[in-house]
């Protein structure tokens, strides 16, 4: 019974249709309903399928002209969604398109769109949850923890030190507080 399902799942088996296409057409899809995704991601999982590349190319270039696939939207709501939930600066932002096979071009326009306040917010935000768990270590202990935690996540020296001021509460802020 398991095999025969298999037989049948054109993700599972590309050889159960004839029509390279329709079985690409299939996996996009399988794909984009999980959740959105970038062209070339969405190129990767077709060439591990074994999907011949000009079918590919071909629907991938037709969900890109009825809009299913637009790596910009893709980039927008990569960043909104991860700067919202994760708490991440411009730069891992950056870096996380271009894993997903992102224009550098598009990232850069989308990451226009992430101002300073935008990521001085996120960067607060994550500061103070993870503060909370924190209220019963020293002050340097804590100060010198967030302020690892908001460098691993990408956050420049200016924004940490802003963040740990607001954080920290005044007398913390000083520099024997790092020692």
């Amino acid at each position: 019974m398991a095999r025969a399902r298999e037989e049948s799942d054109p993700e599972q088996n590309p050889d159960a249709h004839a029509d390279p296409e329709a079985v690409a057409r299939e996996i996009v899809l399988r794909q984009l309903t999980a959740q959105a995704r970038s062209r070339q991601e969405l190129a990767t999982a077709l060439a591990k399928k074994d999907v011949p590349e000009a079918a590919a190319q071909a629907v991938l270039d037709r969900m890109e002209d009825v809009g299913l696939v637009d790596d910009s939207r893709f980039a927008e709501g990569w960043v909104a969604s991860r700067q919202q939930r994760r708490h991440l600066s411009r730069r891992a932002l950056r870096h996380e398109l271009q894993r997903k096979g992102v224009d550098g071009e598009v990232i850069g326009e989308v990451l226009q769109g992430v101002d300073d306040e935008d990521e001085y917010t996120a960067a607060l935000d994550l500061a103070e949850r993870k503060a909370r768990s924190m209220s019963g270590l020293e002050p340097h202990v804590r100060r010198r923890r967030l302020a690892g935690a908001l460098a691993r996540k990408g956050f420049g020296a200016g924004v940490v030190t802003r963040v740990l001021a607001e954080v920290g509460g005044g007398s913390e802020g000083t520099d024997e507080a790092w020692d």
